[in-house]
């Protein structure tokens, strides 16, 4: 089992790098942003990206998903059959898709209220669509090929671009809100460019009619999922706008930004995971494994919300060139920051416990789970909002992701059992509500900069002890986790020695 936590362990870190960066780059663009463009600018590029994420669904209409099912396991055809008829499949939709939105270029900009001197960003946003979509079965034969580093290095390079490129576009040459869907477009295109070799390397030129009729049937459910997904993620923007002010979206969003580092806990974790448990599903320890992976996992991110609700006010004050990461008018939003956090957490836990449904190929009950989601989602934003403001919509949001891991767990309870560790969970949870509880109760009340912060290092020690206390680590389970952190350090005398290739840098 450790080999297999391990391996699991050390890809998602390998991820992790790309999406931290990646991330982390992105949130940075949000000060220059307000810095070089009009606020009804700014406006027009989160409209017109959030529109994009759910027009990507349906360019994507779920292959991703049925490529990894019927790659792994092998049930139609070999690796390159699998991979021409999904990739072959995707570049003739995404063709037919992007001519439709580039012809009807004047109605869309109309209806999405675009200013008619930025209409080519409609042509901008089709491109960087179908481009992303054309490297989306690439991309995913990396992570079969366990190529983490080569896939990390590619995204790294992905980012690099498009930073640069919006600030030598908007700053040198002016070119507004053009500027930043160019640098996206040009981005995946050179990200296209890259990805080539790998997608020559597996390509025929013929789709297996039999299996694109599989592909479909698995992933086809995944599009009203992936919009209810969509729908979970956005909708409290504009229910929130309608009901309060554009000054508490804004400061809502800035502050609903600070969740990104749990969301990339899960995110990252998902890179890995996915690919892990299909490989994983058909050995005799499988369910074994996948209920020691969801205790560590809770154990992580109970960890991180812990390190982020104490020392969220250190992160805040932080200076990047000479800037606060959020601005001081904007810190009214910050109590808002551990329900977002709370949010994520439930969801990376349903991006656990949902392996079953893929698996058993079940992914009808997807459509279900997401909008039931999305139902709490909307109805708690229109509840909560005119008593509670913003944090209303926080709530509504944490509401929705803790929906969408109990509606998932009751539909893989049914169709893919798995005992997992909810006695050690629980001890968890407790630990990290007696801490959290203190938190609030004693920390604000020390006057001393420095005492707080050996008293909130203090509480992290609590954390660690009170699951000691309560005999949460089974005999022999700190040391192996030790010596698997020590194999996996340059120097290790049980190094991996996987497929992973430098890629290109």
């Amino acid at each position: 089992m450790l080999q297999h936590l391990k391996r699991l362990g050390t890809e998602t870190a390998t991820y992790g790098v790309s999406t931290i960066v990646g991330r982390f780059l992105n949130f940075l663009l949000v000060p220059f942003y307000t810095n070089v463009l009009l606020p009804g600018e700014y406006g027009v590029v989160t409209y017109v990206y959030s529109i994009i994420a759910f027009v990507n669904v349906l360019y994507a209409y779920g292959m991703e998903s049925a490529f990894f099912k019927y790659a792994s396991t092998r049930e139609m055809g070999g690796e390159k059959q699998n991979f021409s008829t999904a990739f072959l499949s995707l570049a003739l939709t995404s063709a037919v898709l992007t001519l439709v939105v580039c012809g009807a270029k004047e109605p869309i900009g109309a209806i999405l209220r675009i200013p008619a001197d930025a209409l080519v960003i409609v042509y901008y946003s089709a491109g960087m669509l179908a481009f992303d979509t054309l490297s989306i079965i690439p991309f995913a034969i990396l992570r079969m090929e366990h190529r983490a580093r080569q896939f990390a290095a590619i995204k790294i390079v992905n980012i690099v671009i498009n930073v640069v490129m919006n600030v030598v576009l908007l700053v040198y040459f002016r070119s507004g809100i053009t500027g930043i869907f160019l640098s996206g477009f040009t981005a995946s295109v050179v990200t296209f460019l890259i990805l080539a070799p790998t997608i020559v390397r597996h390509l025929e030129l013929h789709i297996r009619s039999g299996l694109l009729r599989a592909l479909l049937r698995f992933g086809l459910p995944s599009i009203p999922a992936g919009l209810a997904a969509m729908a979970v993620q956005v909708i409290d923007r504009p229910i929130l706008r309608s009901l309060t002010d554009d000054a508490t979206v804004g400061i809502y969003q800035a502050n609903y930004r600070l969740g990104i580092f749990m969301m990339l806990i899960v995110q990252m974790y998902d890179y890995a995971w996915r690919p892990f448990y299909f490989a994983l599903a058909q050995t005799k320890d499988a369910k074994q494994v996948f209920a020691r992976v969801l205790t560590y996992l809770v154990l992580f991110m109970s960890l991180v919300f812990l390190l982020l609700l104490l020392f969220l006010d250190e992160v805040v004050h932080l200076q990047i060139f000479g800037r606060h990461l959020i601005h001081p008018g904007y810190w009214s939003g910050l109590p808002i920051v551990p329900v977002v956090l709370g949010g994520y957490f439930f969801l990376g836990v349903y991006t656990n416990i949902s392996a079953g449904i893929y698996i058993e190929k079940k992914t009808i009950y997807l459509p279900f789970i997401t909008l039931f989601a999305a139902v709490i989602n909307i109805v708690a934003n229109y509840l909560l909002i005119p008593s509670f403001g913003m944090a209303g919509a926080a709530w509504a949001t944490f509401w929705a992701y803790l929906g969408m891991a109990a509606a998932g767990y009751a539909v893989v309870r049914k169709i893919y059992p798995v005992s997992y560790e909810w006695g050690r969970i629980a001890k968890i949870l407790l630990a990290l509500a007696v801490v959290t509880g203190i938190s609030y109760a004693g920390v604000g009340a020390v006057a001393s900069p420095a005492l707080r912060i050996f008293a909130k290092i203090g509480l992290v020690a609590l954390f660690a002890g009170s699951l000691a206390a309560m005999r949460f680590f089974r005999a022999g389970e700190l040391s192996a986790l030790t010596r698997l952190v020590r194999s996996g350090m340059p120097g290790g005398s049980d190094a991996s020695t996987g497929t992973d290739s430098p890629g290109p840098v």
